[in-house]
Formats: C-alpha cells, structure tokens, sequence
C-alpha cells in the first residue's frame, strides 16, 4: 500500500488540460450558439453577462476567433458579432485551434526548434502525430450545436425531453 507521501504526490499531479483561455472560448462560442444560432448579431457586453466571463476576457476571445474565421464582427451602429456558419457546421476542435494553435500533446512536432534533450534517439516521436490525430479527431466530432442541449442520460436531458414530449402533445 503506498505511504502518505506517495498518495499526495499521485493527487497533485497536473492534468492534461485545455487553457483557461480556450476553455471561457468553448463556453462563449456555445452561449453564442444557443442565443443566435448562427443567424443574429450579438455583442461582447451580453455574452460576458451572459456567461460570466471578464468583458475584456470577452473581447480578447471575440478578436482570437475571429481572426480564426468562426466568428464575423462588424463595427458601428447595428455591429457586433455572429458565428460564422451554422453551430452544426463549428467543431471543438476549430474553437481550441483558433485560441491555442494546432493540438500538439508534445513539442516535438512541431516544426519549431524546442528543448527536448532525447529528440535524436526519441522511439515515441514518429508516432506523436498520429496520437494528436486521435485527439484532434476525437475534438473534431463534438459540434457547437451539440453542446447547447444538455448530455443524454443526464437529469437537465431527461427534464428536457419530457418538456419536448408535452410541448408537441
């Protein structure tokens, strides 16, 4: 059985995670999702109301994912933002790409120089694309649309359908 220090360095062991950054993204871009569809403008001040988030958080993210093509925004009277295709049509994948950069789980592949002191005799290197394919794809099979609506099998998914059940009787 492992002693007490060894069970306190297994808790506090990090987690392979997104960045807070990428993370308030998801959540604006599915508020976003759910209030417009893809059709209306929105603007900045009622999506960090709306979700919690800092507004200059808001806008960082507004100007992250629209240069990364998921959003369109327009100054002036009457601007504000939109998604840029329809929620079904905006993966998670797209979202972390547009705030963090390709998904890479390691440095070594990408292109750049980094720091890894066994990168000539590595045996795992050749093999990290297609780990952060599997990753990539798996980000890639979750759409905006499908996060506005509670996960099946939960509680908030079940209240939801017996809400749907009644509405069309």
């Amino acid at each position: 059985m492992p002693n007490r220090n060894e069970l306190l360095r297994f808790e506090n062991r990090s987690q392979m995670r997104l960045s807070s950054l990428a993370d308030y993204a998801v959540v604006m871009m599915t508020a976003a999702a759910r209030r417009c569809g893809g059709a209306g403008r929105l603007n900045a001040t009622v999506l960090a109301e709306e979700t919690g988030l800092p507004l200059p958080t808001v806008q960082k993210l507004v100007s992250k994912l629209s240069a990364g093509g998921l959003i369109e925004s327009t100054r002036g009277t009457g601007g504000g933002f939109r998604l840029s295709r329809p929620p079904s049509a905006i993966t998670l994948a797209e979202v972390v790409e547009a705030i963090e950069g390709p998904i890479a789980m390691t440095a070594c592949v990408e292109s750049r120089s980094h720091d890894c002191q066994i990168d000539d005799s590595c045996k795992m290197k050749p093999h990290w694309n297609a780990v952060n394919g599997a990753v990539r794809g798996a980000l890639a099979n979750i759409s905006l649309a499908s996060l506005t609506h509670p996960p099946q099998g939960t509680a908030a998914a079940e209240a939801s359908d017996a809400n749907d059940l009644r509405i069309e009787a």
